[in-house]
C-alpha cells in the first residue's frame, strides 16, 4: 500500500497556512519515544495514520513510542522519512534510539564544503546586477553579492552586526522597514512564510523570531509606491524599497539544494531578487555600473 501524504513540504509561495503544536521539542537526553511522539503530533497524525504510512503495525508503533520496544536503525529512518523530519532532527532521533548520527553538519567555510561554497558564490555572483543572498535556517546572512549592501543602507549599525538576521533587518523600525513602500503587504508575506517554515521544522528559535517580528509596530511612513500589478501579485508578493533613484520593485525566488546529505546544505537557502519592472532593472544596472567605476 502506497504511503499517504497528509502534509505538504514547504514550497516557495505556498499559500497553505498550517500551525505547529505548542509542545516544546524534546531535548538530547529524552528517549526516542518522546521525539517520535513530538513529530507525530506536530504533523497532526494519529498512531494509526503513521503506522499505515510507515507500513508497520499500530501496536508495534505504540510500543516504540512508549518505550516498550526499541526501534531498529531502519525503522528510525523510515519513520523520519514519513514524518518529513529535517536532517538535523533525524540525527537527534538516531542518537535518542542509540545509533550514531547519519548526517554531517559542517560550516560552509569547512574545506570539505569548498565545492558547495563555490556553487553558492557562483549563484550569487551570476545574479548580478540584481541582489541575491544566502541565509541559514534561522535567516542569518551567510553570503551576498555586491548589490545587497545597497538595500541595507540607512539601517541601524546594531542590526548590521554579525550575525545579520535578514528578517529582523527587514521589519525592524530601525532597519529597512521605513524604506519599504508596501510594508504592510511585505510584513504579512514574511510572517506567513516564516510560519510555514515553523510548521515544517518545529524550530523554537524560528517561533521566537516570528513572535518578535509580529510585535514590531509598523512605522508611520508614507511613500508614493508604484501601483502593484494585479497579475503579478497573484503570482508573487513584490518587495518595493525606496532608494535615492526612486522606488525599486522586486520579486524573489528561493533556491535550495535538492538532495542534500549534509545538515548545513539542507538548511541553506539562496534568495534571488528580480526586477519587477523595467525602471527597476535600469536603476540596478546603473547602480552596478557605479559600483564598478568606484571599485
Amino acid at each position: 500500500m502506497a504511503p499517504r501524504r497528509r502534509h505538504a513540504r514547504m514550497r516557495l509561495m505556498n499559500t497553505t497556512r498550517s500551525h505547529p503544536t505548542k509542545a516544546s521539542q524534546p531535548g538530547a537526553r529524552d528517549p526516542f519515544g518522546a521525539h517520535l511522539r513530538h513529530w507525530r503530533t506536530h504533523r497532526r497524525l494519529s498512531q494509526l495514520d503513521l503506522a499505515q504510512e510507515a507500513e508497520v503495525s499500530t501496536r508495534h508503533l505504540s510500543y516504540v513510542e512508549t518505550g516498550r520496544a526499541a526501534p531498529s536503525r531502519e525503522m528510525v529512518l523510515r519513520l523520519a522519512e514519513r514524518l518529513e523530519v529535517p536532517l538535523r532532527e533525524r540525527n537527534a532521533l538516531l542518537v535518542a534510539a542509540g545509533f550514531a548520527p547519519m548526517y554531517r553538519q559542517r560550516s560552509l567555510d569547512d574545506p570539505a564544503m569548498a565545492a558547495a561554497r563555490r556553487a553558492v558564490d557562483l549563484v550569487l555572483k551570476g545574479h548580478e546586477p540584481f541582489p541575491a543572498l544566502a541565509v541559514d535556517r534561522h535567516w542569518n546572512l551567510v553570503a551576498h553579492n555586491a548589490l545587497v549592501p545597497l538595500l541595507m543602507e540607512g539601517a541601524s549599525p546594531e542590526l548590521l552586526k554579525p550575525p545579520i538576521n535578514v528578517l529582523r533587518l527587514s521589519l525592524h523600525p530601525d532597519g529597512v522597514a521605513p524604506r519599504i513602500a508596501n510594508l504592510a503587504q511585505w510584513r504579512i508575506h514574511l510572517l506567513e512564510r516564516l510560519q510555514q517554515q515553523i510548521a515544517a521544522t518545529g524550530d523554537a528559535v524560528l517561533q521566537a523570531l516570528h513572535d518578535e517580528l509580529a510585535a514590531y509596530p509598523p512605522p508611520a511612513v508614507s511613500h508614493d509606491a508604484p501601483v502593484i500589478d494585479t497579475a503579478l501579485s497573484a503570482v508573487a508578493v513584490p518587495f518595493q524599497v525606496v532608494m535615492p533613484s526612486g522606488v525599486l520593485s522586486f520579486i524573489s525566488t528561493i533556491t535550495i539544494f535538492g538532495t542534500p546529505v549534509d545538515v548545513t546544505l539542507q538548511e541553506l537557502a539562496v534568495e534571488s531578487f528580480f526586477p519587477a519592472d523595467e525602471q527597476t532593472a535600469a536603476a540596478l544596472m546603473a547602480l552596478a555600473a557605479q559600483q564598478q567605476q568606484a571599485g
